[in-house]
């Protein structure tokens, strides 16, 4: 049985596709313990050329080809094709350092875990390490102790639930959860859902993957339609996590991310759309959202939510005139 699969999704990235899997080729375990699942998700650029030359050059790369169905699709259909032991996302305009592979495969077989987080650093398009947000940098514990996937998710995950920063076990992801199709953030869906799963988590921190931050990326563009898109999605995100958190006896982790999300509503919706606020606090008001939590939330967030928790609308004025 193959040790691992790296399931790398595809959509007209032709100017980063080589640089990421040059990472993936440049590892410390045998060729033959590992794959490299590309998905081409219907890309209009050459990205499906160059993927198709390196599954031509190198056995353990297979290319598949599908219409598009967005980052959720192509995931999904790498986790469908998996055969390894563990299970990898790399997601195609960001990297790997070389040579970390072999350590975090060894430490899930010797520690028999479920799931294992690694660390991560940001790079700007010349690959220069940087940190963008030092003032509101998240809760991340990488504390190195193994416990059940419950009191990660409540202790120690904090609120950047970046599905690149795991190695799972396959199994348990193919019988436990496909991502959401056709939303953003389907990230910070998809990874409690996991943890509440697992049995044996736990962290190391050292740096595996980088991260590019790009003008053009989901997060960072500027289409009023996704960003009416996004404002939606995430409160389609709160709606799930609201019943996920059902589910659970601590609901800690929930509650702050729920806390976190409405933050982030209503600051894009005072950026983007503050004629319609009065529409969006009701709505949030019906979900049943307030008053938020502080719980693992940084600084930055925490001056929010209690100014939130006093007056919505006071909040929205203030956010509002600080931002003009």
């Amino acid at each position: 049985m193959l040790k691992l699969s790296i399931v790398v999704p595809v959509y007209n990235v032709a100017q980063y596709l080589s640089k990421c899997l040059d990472s993936l080729l440049n590892q410390d375990i045998d060729k033959e313990d590992y794959e490299i699942i590309v998905v081409n998700d219907g890309s209009t650029d050459n990205s499906g050329t160059i993927a198709l030359d390196y599954a031509n050059r190198y056995p353990n790369i297979t290319l598949i080809n599908q219409e598009n169905q967005g980052l959720s699709g192509a995931r999904n259909t790498g986790i469908i094709a998996a055969q390894g032991k563990y299970i990898q996302f790399v997601d195609s305009d960001d990297f790997l350092e070389p040579n970390v592979e072999k350590a975090l495969v060894d430490k899930m077989e010797h520690e028999h875990l479920d799931i294992l987080r690694f660390n991560y650093q940001n790079v700007n398009e010349r690959y220069e390490v940087f940190e963008p947000n030092k003032s509101g940098k998240p809760f991340m514990d990488y504390t190195d102790s193994i416990c059940n996937g419950s009191t990660f998710l409540s202790e120690r995950l904090g609120y950047a639930c970046y599905v690149v920063q795991f190695i799972l076990r396959t199994d348990l992801v193919k019988s436990q959860a496909l991502f959401k199709q056709g939303v953003y953030f389907e990230d910070t869906e998809w990874t409690p859902r996991m943890l509440l799963a697992a049995q044996r988590v736990t962290s190391t921190d050292t740096i595996v993957y980088n991260y590019l931050v790009r003008e053009g990326s989901i997060t960072k563009g500027i289409d009023i339609g996704k960003k009416r898109k996004a404002v939606e999605d995430k409160i389609t995100l709160i709606e799930s996590l609201k019943q996920q958190m059902e589910r659970t006896s601590d609901k800690r982790w929930y509650e702050g991310m729920i806390s976190s999300t409405v933050i982030s509503v209503l600051c894009c919706v005072v950026e983007d759309f503050f004629p319609e606020r009065n529409k969006y606090i009701n709505t949030l008001k019906r979900m049943g959202v307030f008053p938020l939590s502080a719980y693992h939330l940084n600084r930055l967030a925490i001056r929010k939510q209690k100014m939130i928790n006093r007056s919505i609308r006071l909040f929205c004025w203030c956010y509002k005139l600080k931002n003009k």
